[in-house]
């Protein structure tokens, strides 16, 4: 259980912050600047959610994403070490990525198929779910970035962000009247 009895730490003062395995580091590490960017993907996400209203049918599905990408930023607050941490850490599984591929099948199945990129719009709540995909698509560059520099992470971490902005994509078209009012990109047409 996470107790917050006090929000400031004094810590990040001089550019530093701990990890989840309570190492230090600096405010600007890769592995931070990822996982800050998941958590903006959340936090888009729940402009998305109440541009949507409660009752809309991708609300639970889109608040249990919110819920896995606090998991995902816990999975990548702690390095993956060969030393024992004294605690199980918090880890992304294949089989979340495997639900978002069921739910991103189930929903495209209701689409007709795009023969032009569309732009980001349509509908207030596709467009925030739009930017919400870019950021998302950031996180997965950090993320890939950073084990490209040689860092240990969960290999299913860098799997989810890959499938939840491709979700978050065919969300968006299933919110623009299932792709009926998506924009469609006219490449030249506005020369």
């Amino acid at each position: 259980m996470v107790k917050l009895n006090k929000i400031y730490t004094r810590t990040g003062d001089a550019g530093q912050t701990r990890l989840g395995d309570m190492s230090l580091t600096v405010k600007h590490d890769p592995r931070v600047d990822a996982y800050g960017d998941v958590d903006e993907t959340n936090s888009s996400l729940g402009l998305a959610r109440a541009a949507l209203g409660g009752g809309h049918e991708l609300d639970a599905a889109l608040k249990r994403i919110q819920n896995d990408l606090f998991d995902l930023g816990g999975d990548l607050c702690v390095p993956e070490s060969d030393e024992p941490l004294g605690f199980e850490p918090l880890r992304i599984t294949e089989g979340q990525v495997t639900r978002l591929e069921t739910e991103i099948d189930a929903l495209n199945a209701r689409l007709s198929r795009l023969n032009s990129f569309i732009l980001p719009g349509g509908s207030e709540a596709a467009a925030r779910l739009h930017l919400s995909r870019t950021i998302c698509r950031r996180a997965e560059r950090k993320l890939s970035a950073l084990i490209a520099g040689g860092a240990r992470i969960n290999p299913a971490a860098l799997k989810y962000l890959n499938r939840l902005s491709d979700l978050i994509f065919v969300m968006a078209r299933i919110t623009n009247d299932e792709g009926r009012s998506d924009v469609l990109w006219v490449p030249g047409g506005e020369r």
